[in-house]
């Protein structure tokens, strides 16, 4: 096997793990901000164990890095308890296609921030990808699916916003990957246990099988999924990064399905396939950053 091909095998391997943090979060059956603290806690230790060997490598954090890590932990765990009560609210396939809408949003604050034009491509696509979130708001769908699924849709685009915010943060994570990552953790595991009055309160003491399921969610999607995303997105096109957009939230819908028996609407799964084929089109008008850059490391969902 090539090198290349071996790159785009542990990417996609890593993006399908990553798909299944919603259906783990639903399998637990805790409240919101439990999950969202459960999840950061267990991933703590795998985590700093990680950045330990990192640093043995490359050398600590320069202190920027470091302030900017432990501001994307803040705004990391507000992501987590957003998208949590997303999942809540319009279940677990339709909160992880909301989600994936940073791609826009990351691309419009670049242009105010740093004064970099977005594509025509993602210009286009950014009205008819929220013409999908609406779809499935069901605004105008009676047989919409979901406890609440405007109030999911609200939570759905306050989670795109929040790791929208991430992602910028993270962009000065230089060489390093996972020393970013393990400040991140850790703030964000105080910062959830500090916000969940807020959100609901978090449950301290889940029972099992609860407890499996979230050391679960932790150690598959939080560290060993986003470890091997991490390690591949520096290494691979820009058009396959664009392919992996669409392989996640799909993933995730058809497993809430299977194992959740999760049932959109056909407004809700038409929404869906806008936004993620928007996504798709909208991030592949971007140009290839050089092959030496290092992507920005990510806690995704």
């Amino acid at each position: 096997m090539s090198a290349q091909r071996r790159i785009v095998l542990i990417a996609v391997v890593g993006a399908l793990v990553i798909s299944s943090s919603a259906p783990l979060v639903v399998l637990s059956g805790v409240a919101p901000a439990t999950s969202a603290l459960f999840r950061c806690a267990y991933a703590v230790p795998p985590i700093l164990l990680l950045a330990w060997f990192e640093r043995r490598r490359l050398g600590p954090l320069p202190a920027k890095i470091r302030y900017f890590s432990w501001a994307a932990g803040f705004i990391f765990a507000l992501d987590l308890l957003f998208w949590h009560h997303a999942i809540e609210f319009v279940g677990g396939g339709l909160a992880t296609v909301l989600g994936n809408l940073q791609v826009f949003l990351v691309a419009f604050a670049a242009w105010a921030i740093f004064r970099e034009r977005p594509s025509t491509r993602l210009m286009l696509a950014t009205p008819i990808v929220f013409g999908g979130v609406v779809l499935i708001s069901g605004l105008f769908d009676a047989a919409a699916y979901g406890a609440n699924p405007m109030l999911g849709a609200v939570f759905g685009m306050a989670t795109s916003v929040a790791y929208a915010a991430y992602l910028l943060l993270m962009k000065a994570g230089g060489r390093h990957a996972m020393l970013p990552l393990a400040h991140v953790t850790v703030v964000a595991t105080l910062t959830v246990a500090a916000l969940s009055p807020l959100f609901g309160g978090a449950d301290l003491t889940p029972s099992w099988p609860a407890h499996g399921w979230l050391l679960l969610l932790a150690l598959g999607p939080q560290v060993l999924g986003w470890a091997l995303i991490t390690w591949a997105l520096p290494r691979q096109p820009a058009a396959l990064t664009a392919l992996l957009l669409l392989i996640q939230p799909m993933t995730t819908v058809a497993l809430s399905a299977l194992l959740l028996g999760e049932r959109p609407s056909t407004l809700q799964l038409a929404g869906c396939a806008v936004i993620v084929l928007g996504v798709l089109y909208g991030s592949r008008g971007r140009s290839p950053a050089p092959a030496d850059e290092t992507s920005e490391p990510a806690l995704s969902r």
